[in-house]
């Protein structure tokens, strides 16, 4: 099973707001997750966003492979592989 950790959109209409989740790679992006490790608000100006270190890093080292963007987050925060 490939693990991917991602983003889930919630909020409203115009007005995304993301989960940080790892799934399933062969789920859709809305669909069901393993775990949620944190959570990213692009509408705010600097967007915010809050990554539960320890549960990333877990995950990382299990194996899950991010995506883009969650990859850029985590640079952000300082979480490497």
């Amino acid at each position: 099973m490939a693990v991917k950790i991602r983003l889930r959109r919630m909020g409203q209409k115009k007005a995304p707001f993301y989960r940080i989740v790892v799934a399933d790679s062969r789920s859709p992006r809305d669909g069901r997750c393993i775990e949620e490790i944190g959570t990213y608000n692009p509408n705010t100006d600097p967007s915010e966003f809050k990554i539960d270190e320890e549960l990333a890093k877990k995950w990382l080292a299990n194996g899950a492979q991010p995506t883009d963007v969650v990859g850029k987050l985590f640079k952000l925060a300082g979480i490497e592989k």
